[in-house]
């Protein structure tokens, strides 16, 4: 994903449009802040890459640079915590409270999505053992880890969600479940989009041609 097509995303507007000196001041921020976190997003994938390439035997090419998963994410986070004022018509004086709140929410999101991840992984290698041995004990352990932490992280991310919502009327709470969703649905967009240009960047040329 480059950061043009993020930053087009982030050009759409969700909320009636802007009517005050504030909300151009908002927006303005959020376009700068959003197309900067992409920026640096894109300036580490390529520096991932060289280094992909550098290593990589002679003869083949070098991994297309491209936008992690998690930075997405990343870059999700700081729109929505850049647009709620708008979107959920929050007052001057739930902004601060309500900022607090989903920082606490996305990173407890965050960190539980990245230890689920890192089991799965871990399972994988186990499975994928090279001496073909598969240590039945370790499965048996990664997969409790994994019923663990779905279950501590339901009550985690519930705690910090009723947090979040204690500080929003009622048709606040279905505007930001009617955003988030919406962003959702975007990031998935923009994930297989990436992932789709990298499988063709990393095509050999030939493949191209005719």
């Amino acid at each position: 994903m480059s950061v043009e097509s993020f930053s087009a995303f982030c050009g759409k507007r969700w909320v009636s449009p802007v009517h005050n000196i504030n909300n151009v001041s908002r927006l303005a921020i959020a376009s700068v802040l959003v197309m900067t976190l992409a920026a640096t997003a894109a300036a580490q994938a390529q520096g991932r890459a060289a280094q992909r390439g550098a290593q990589a035997p002679e003869g083949t090419a070098a991994p297309a640079p491209g936008v992690s998963p998690g930075e997405i994410q990343q870059m999700f986070d700081a729109y929505v915590v850049l647009q709620a004022q708008d979107v959920l018509q929050l007052k001057d004086d739930q902004y601060a409270q309500f900022i607090t709140r989903l920082k606490t929410l996305q990173a407890a999101r965050r960190r539980n999505e990245n230890q689920r991840l890192m089991l799965v992984n871990q399972l994988r290698r186990i499975l994928q053992a090279g001496d073909g041995r598969v240590d039945e004990t370790m499965i048996q352990e990664r997969l409790k880890s994994l019923d663990d932490l779905r279950l501590s992280s339901l009550t985690e991310i519930k705690q910090a969600q009723d947090g979040l919502d204690e500080i929003l009327d009622l048709r606040q709470r279905a505007r930001f479940r009617i955003f988030e969703e919406e962003m959702e649905r975007r990031k998935v967009e923009l994930v297989m989009r990436t992932r789709q240009a990298n499988r063709q960047a990393n095509r050999p040329r030939n493949e191209f041609q005719e």
